[in-house]
Order: C-alpha cells, then sequence, then structure tokens
C-alpha cells in the first residue's frame, strides 16, 4: 500500500458538493460522495422571483467536512487516508463573498448569519442587472477597452457587477467588507488554514475570465476605472489583488485543524483553485479546439487552443479568453448558456404542481402515499416525457420555444432577455412543449459554436460533461443533429471532480504538468452519439425560426428597457 499515491478532487455545483478519490496512477475512482446544500434546498436566502440567488458557507464547509471524511471511510479508511498526497477544487462562478480581513467571510461573523448580502453571491444572481449596465456603458468611456477580453460585455452574473449591487444594497456589508473572493479562492484558503486576506492565491481562470483581470493591464484596471463609476469603489483595486495563479500552482498544505478534521496528514497539498467548467474540461480530457460542454443546470462551455493561435484575436460576445485559465501555457475560451437543465427543471415544476400541491390535501390516500406518490412521480416525468417527444415528427410547424429562462449568457450576454413559448394551439400536450424546450436548449448550443466559428475559431468536435450527458440519450442525440457534429460522453460521472484530481496530482508532484496527469488518469469516453443527416435540412429551419423567434423577444426587451429608461 505504500507504493499507492491517491488525490482528492472536489466539485462545489449549484445544488451539492460532491468529492472523489481516485488513484493517481490510473484515475480510477476508490469512492465518491454527494453532499445537498440544506439551506439551499429549503430556499433560504433566495428569491427567485428577483432572481436572488445565495448560498450560506456552513453549507460549503459542511458539504466539504462531510464529503471527504464519506469519501475516506468508503475507500478503506486509515491505510487509504495516509497515502493522500494533493486536494484540488473547483466551483461554481462567478459565486464572491464579502469577507473581513482575516478572510472569513461575513456570513459566520456576529450580525450578518442570516444576511443575505453577507453570503456567497451563485453564479446565477442577476440582482446586479443595473449594475452590469453601468460597467458597459462606463467602459466606452476610456481608451482602453478593458472588456476586451470577456467578450465585450460585462455580465450580472460576474464579480465587479456583484459588488457594486452588494456595497450599494448594504451599507453595513460594506463597511465591514475587506475584500471581495471567489469561492473557488476561498476554500483552498480555509484548507490551508489561511488567516491573512492578503494572502490569498487568486485563481487566474476566476480573475482572468469575470474580474477583467488581464496580462496586458498588469492586473486588474487602474482605480480610476472603478471609483470614476461609483465613489463607492474608491480603494477597492488595494483591498483585492494584482497577481493570479494557475491551478497547476499549490495554494499550500493542509492546516492542521483541517488534517485533524478529515483524518488527513498536513503533508496533503492543496492546489490553487479554478471554476467547475474549466476542471471539468480537464477532467474530461479536452483537446485543442473541441469544445467541452459541462450540462448542468446551465451549461458551460469550454474550448483550448495554443496561445500563438489565438493572439491578436478577440472572440465577440462570450465569457473571455484568459491564457491559463484551463491548460497552463494554452488560452482557455469560455461560453455557456445560463439555463439548460434548469430550462427542464422549470417545466417539470409547472408540471408538477398540481401533485406537490393537491396530494397533502387528498382524501383518498394518507400522508406516507401521497409523499411516496410525489417522489415517484418526479423521478419519472422527465424521461417519460423525453420518450414521447422523441415519437414526435420533427416539423417545422411544431411548438417553438426561446431558451433564455434565464437570460442568456452567450452570445452576447443579456440577462435582461426572456424565454418564450410560441406556436402553442389546443393540440399542445405536455411533450411537445418539453420537445420545443428541449430543441431550444439545442439552439442555444448552436449559437454559441456558430458564434466561434463566425470568429475564427474552429470547432471540430463536441465533448459532453456533466449530468444531462450522461442521463438524456434523447437530448445528445438532438444536439448532435442541430450542430452536426459528433458528441463523444466522458464515461466518468463525477467529471468536473476528476479534473480537480488532476491538478491535485500535478500540484503534489506526481505528474509534471496537465497534459501528463490527464494521459495517465484520463478514463476514455462511453458513447458517441452522430448526427443523422436526415434530419439537418429541417433542424436549419427550425434553428432560423429560432434565431428570429429570439430577435423579436430581444427587441420587446430593448423597447421595455427603453421605456423605463425615458
Amino acid at each position: 500500500m505504500s507504493d499507492k499515491k491517491y488525490v482528492i478532487g472536489v466539485d462545489y455545483g449549484s445544488d451539492s458538493v460532491r468529492s472523489v478519490i481516485v488513484d493517481a496512477a490510473n484515475g480510477q475512482e476508490l469512492a465518491s460522495s454527494v453532499y445537498n446544500y440544506p439551506r439551499w434546498q429549503k430556499g433560504l436566502y433566495c428569491k427567485p422571483v428577483e432572481s436572488q440567488f445565495r448560498q450560506h458557507p456552513l453549507d460549503y464547509i459542511e458539504g466539504l467536512e462531510n464529503t471527504i471524511k464519506e469519501c475516506i471511510a468508503l475507500a478503506g479508511g486509515e491505510e487509504i487516508a495516509k497515502n493522500v498526497k494533493g486536494l484540488s477544487v473547483d466551483t461554481t462562478g462567478s459565486t464572491p463573498v464579502a469577507v473581513d480581513a482575516t478572510g472569513t467571510p461575513l456570513a459566520l461573523m456576529p450580525g450578518f448569519e442570516e444576511n443575505p448580502h453577507a453570503m456567497f453571491v451563485l453564479w446565477k444572481d442577476h440582482t446586479a442587472l443595473n449594475e452590469a449596465a453601468e460597467i458597459n456603458e462606463h467602459a466606452t468611456k476610456f481608451d482602453t477597452n478593458y472588456l476586451k477580453y470577456v467578450g465585450g460585455i460585462y455580465s450580472s452574473e460576474w464579480f465587479w457587477a456583484k459588488l457594486l449591487r452588494t456595497v450599494r444594497a448594504d451599507k453595513a456589508v460594506a463597511e465591514a467588507l475587506h475584500s471581495w473572493v471567489e469561492h473557488c479562492d476561498w476554500i483552498p484558503f480555509l484548507l490551508t488554514g489561511g488567516n491573512d486576506v492578503t494572502k490569498i492565491k487568486r485563481s487566474r481562470c476566476a480573475a482572468g475570465h469575470k474580474a477583467l483581470w488581464a496580462e496586458e493591464f498588469n492586473g486588474l484596471p487602474p482605480q480610476e476605472f472603478f471609483s470614476s463609476l461609483d465613489p463607492v469603489l474608491d480603494g477597492i483595486t488595494d483591498k483585492l489583488f494584482v497577481d493570479t495563479y494557475t491551478s497547476d500552482v499549490a495554494a499550500g498544505t493542509l492546516s492542521a485543524e483541517w488534517a485533524a478534521k478529515l483524518g488527513l496528514s498536513t503533508d496533503v497539498v492543496i492546489g490553487v483553485g479554478a471554476f467547475d467548467a474549466h476542471m471539468g474540461a480537464v477532467g474530461g480530457q479536452i483537446e485543442p479546439y473541441h469544445l467541452s460542454k459541462v450540462m448542468g443546470t446551465s451549461t458551460c462551455d469550454i474550448l483550448v487552443a495554443p496561445e500563438a493561435d489565438i493572439e491578436g484575436k478577440l472572440v465577440a460576445g462570450i465569457c473571455g479568453q484568459v491564457n491559463g485559465s484551463v491548460i497552463p501555457g494554452m488560452a482557455g475560451l469560455e461560453a455557456g448558456q445560463s439555463a439548460f437543465g434548469d430550462t427542464y427543471a422549470w417545466f417539470k415544476n409547472i408540471l408538477s404542481w398540481p401533485v406537490k400541491t393537491l396530494l397533502d390535501q387528498s382524501e383518498v390516500i394518507d400522508a406516507a402515499t401521497a409523499e411516496a406518490l410525489k417522489e415517484e412521480f418526479a423521478e419519472k416525468i422527465i424521461p417519460e416525457l423525453s420518450r414521447q417527444a422523441a415519437l414526435i415528427p420533427i416539423e417545422t410547424t411544431n411548438e417553438l420555444a426561446i431558451d433564455w429562462f434565464n437570460g442568456r449568457r452567450t452570445p452576447d450576454a443579456s440577462q435582461a432577455v426572456k424565454g418564450a413559448i410560441t406556436g402553442l394551439h389546443l393540440g399542445s400536450d405536455a411533450p411537445r412543449v418539453f420537445r420545443a424546450l428541449a430543441e431550444a436548449t439545442c439552439f442555444g448550443a448552436k449559437a454559441i459554436v456558430d458564434r466561434f466559428i463566425e470568429e475564427g475559431i474552429p470547432v471540430k468536435g463536441i465533448i459532453g460533461i456533466g449530468g444531462v450527458a450522461k442521463k438524456s440519450p434523447f437530448v445528445m442525440q438532438m444536439m448532435s443533429d442541430v450542430l452536426g457534429m459528433p458528441i463523444r460522453i466522458h464515461q466518468f460521472k463525477h467529471t468536473c471532480a476528476l479534473g480537480a484530481a488532476m491538478f491535485a496530482a500535478v500540484v503534489a508532484g506526481i505528474y509534471p504538468n496537465v497534459e501528463a496527469a490527464m494521459e495517465a488518469m484520463g478514463r476514455g469516453f462511453d458513447v458517441e452519439y452522430d448526427p443523422n443527416p436526415e434530419n439537418a435540412a429541417v433542424y436549419q429551419n427550425r434553428y432560423n425560426q429560432y434565431k428570429a423567434l429570439g430577435g423579436f423577444v430581444a427587441s420587446q426587451v430593448n423597447q421595455k428597457q427603453e421605456t423605463v429608461l425615458a
């Protein structure tokens, strides 16, 4: 056992955290564990109608401890634990939080425990819509284009918009804030026992894609950019950072406190964090010019290319291009859809409303049976909708939908746009509407691929990762048909966590670089979907309809905004 080397990958998603222990020699999973955030499950601190989505740091801390300890126990206990060499973490993003001088999130401090503004602002929180618009308008006043590396449009899902919104909305939080920290930066800081916010090693991935950090700017935009945006931000850059680090760099070693909690050694090396999709792309064995799609509640699409190929190119309307954000030495380009699995979940909730609401009032069945029926219904509804939707002929007259139920991430970020369904009639049943929604998510994926190609970045194939990719052959075959491209599905269940484990193997010195870790620990692909050429013409027609409807929806939103501003 002494010659064995194990690593841990931790993946924080929107609803849960999952950890894996893998053999660093070959990437084989020894154990995995998933922890659903209890406060999040109860809907605490969230107001979906207002697009407010906050998460309490205790959900993250409890999930970290629970999943790692369970993994160790399942894998074999102390014999496994003593051979764990490295641990790395990925998270959603941009999911920042206000912290004090010790780097402690304010929600963990007296007086702020129940304050949503003192908690992590989840990536899909869009309360900073106006602030994002202000940043976009403000950026036009400068000779330097500070938005050039984030696709030219700043989003309400990102670091600065959320910071500005928070300090405007809550004076107490603004006064207590010593810095503003991404989730992926805070967890490694926590694990290494950090107690000085200035010592946090900031992720190149997070800073470049969401915080306007760029090598060309020698860091963040200058203080004048922010203080002239709003005086409340005067002095803010002094509270943040200049340097960033790629995820093949160690953040430190496991603190004595966390080593005791987890049953691990203080020799375990902790890596600099990154966003889930970026590490997921590594876990999914990304190749240059192949688009890695992490498909869960949303999608995050990652493409890597040699830095020399990208030099001088700026892709409009994406979520950034950052050297080293995925694989050190290569440019990482990010895009995505703000709602993917969330679109299906929304429709599922619509259909489930009578069951959830009325079964408890039933005079025919008892409470236990009612709960059992709810669980059975929830488990079966999407698979059955998929089965029946697959039987519907693909026709240009079918119901048509737009997938912007949580705004549009790319191309051309706009959280103001909304979802839509058209072509409804008295024969429009649940499977037909579900099919329209599934098509919309696939058309949204095509819009991203088309933008890359239009901007001179080839897309040679698709790699599918995440829950939807693994669970829905119906959606994956449709996407392959819509894109006219094969889609390979990575066989590892927790691919983002595997990517984190690969980075852990690098920071622990087991492999010299990420490419070597990918080659040794990659687990390959178990399914491939090939496009059906018979569907190409009708899907192209449908896609043209989608673009026309999307243009109409966007124009209506723009008119409404202009009316409000007038």
